[in-house]
């Protein structure tokens, strides 16, 4: 696994393209999608750290988004002191709280 460091952007870069990838779904335990992160400007970066946790951790539960949080670096803080603005730090943040695991659906194009 890779050692996150304090800036996001070198983090990304240790982490594997998200060239291939269409989407990554996150489901819950009835088997139900409760939200996608699609392949797209501005979600890239989201999709690469959900990709590396499926990966890693093959489920995103308290430790893997512990640990994303990390990868995450100073947007980490930035979603904690606004909440809704970083939507798929908050989920990890949720995870940590006590929301329920998810599993990592990733689908290619």
């Amino acid at each position: 696994m890779i050692q996150p460091t304090a800036s996001f952007r070198d983090n990304l870069q240790q982490l594997p393209s998200v060239e291939g990838l269409a989407r990554i779904n996150l489901v819950n335990q009835a088997g139900v999608i409760v939200t996608t992160i699609e392949n797209q400007p501005g979600k890239q970066g989201s999709l690469a750290v959900y990709q590396y946790l499926q990966k890693s951790f093959g489920i995103l539960d308290k430790e893997s988004a512990t640990y994303a949080l990390d990868i995450f670096a100073e947007h980490t803080a930035d979603a904690k002191n606004r909440p809704g603005a970083h939507p798929n730090i908050d989920r990890l943040l949720d995870i940590i709280g006590g929301a329920a695991p998810l599993s990592i659906q990733i689908v290619a194009r």
